[in-house]
């Protein structure tokens, strides 16, 4: 049996440009998406390139706090 904590947790990645910027008058909120990171193999913050529906391009997501 397991020990301990969830290996897989539930993280949330913000688009940091969306964020960095505030909410500007030419994007209409900031990019989310959920997804899961195993906690043993990836114990700092999590980046990744994906597409912001906002600013209309790819950009860093990075793991928020929930």
């Amino acid at each position: 049996m397991a020990k301990g904590k969830d290996v897989r947790v539930i993280i949330i990645l913000e688009c940091t440009g969306c964020a960095r910027n505030g909410l500007n008058k030419e994007s209409r909120g900031i990019s989310r998406y959920i997804t899961q990171k195993n906690r043993h193999n990836t114990p700092s913050r999590l980046e990744l390139k994906k597409f912001c529906s906002y600013c209309y391009k790819h950009t860093i997501h990075a793991e928020i706090k929930k």
